[in-house]
């Protein structure tokens, strides 16, 4: 069933708020599984995680989130600044993901954002919107608000001219972009054992 879904800017009083319902749509993506495999310790370690997150994107980019209560967030950077550098992690909170996730899963988290990062670079040279992160709290999933959440940004694109950029690692997102009028620019494995990925590119439309 598909509802109407009225969009907004994250205020930072909503920050913990948004990590807490990215945490719940993210505990069963591949990457994070692969990434925090103890499934004990993956809810609070992703709770802070996707807390940093929507600290990075409030303080650095845009996140779009429901009206109201806080059912999933888009998470934004902004032509020209896309790269998540480190003295910005850091002072998203990101210093603490030693402690916070464990030695080895942040080893394969580097591993995979240090991927992910080269193919981003090579994908799109030119200005582009960059979608972070996007995710829907469960029991709003399949009600149309996670296409809701990225259409601000998407029809700013499209009045400028820009193009759009984004990963997933689960197969049923794909067709969900697809719709957004993403295609896929690469597919393939994550280095050393990590899930699928499929990088997706948007262009503009007239």
């Amino acid at each position: 069933m598909t509802t109407a879904t009225q969009t907004v800017r994250l205020v930072k009083a909503q920050i913990p708020e948004a990590g807490a319902a990215l945490a719940r749509a993210f505990h069963d993506d591949p990457l994070l599984t692969y990434i925090l495999s103890d499934e004990v310790k993956r809810p609070s370690a992703l709770r802070w995680f996707m807390t940093a997150a929507a600290k990075y994107g409030h303080a650095y980019g845009e996140v779009h989130t429901t009206e109201g209560r806080v059912d999933g967030c888009a998470i934004w950077l902004p032509p020209g600044d896309v790269k998540v550098t480190l003295p910005r992690m850091i002072r998203a909170g990101m210093l603490a993901a030693p402690f916070t996730f464990g030695i080895s899963a942040l080893g394969r988290f580097l591993g995979a954002t240090d991927f992910y990062e080269k193919l981003h670079v090579q994908a799109m040279p030119e200005p582009h919107w960059y979608l972070m992160v996007l995710g829907v709290d469960t029991p709003r999933q399949g009600q149309g608000v996670g296409g809701a959440l990225t259409q601000p940004v998407l029809a700013r694109a499209d009045a400028a001219g820009l193009p759009c950029y984004l990963e997933t690692n689960k197969t049923r997102n794909v067709p969900f972009y697809e719709k957004q009028g993403f295609s896929v620019v690469m597919e393939g494995d994550i280095p050393k054992g990590g899930p699928r990925y499929w990088t997706m590119r948007r262009a503009p439309k007239s």
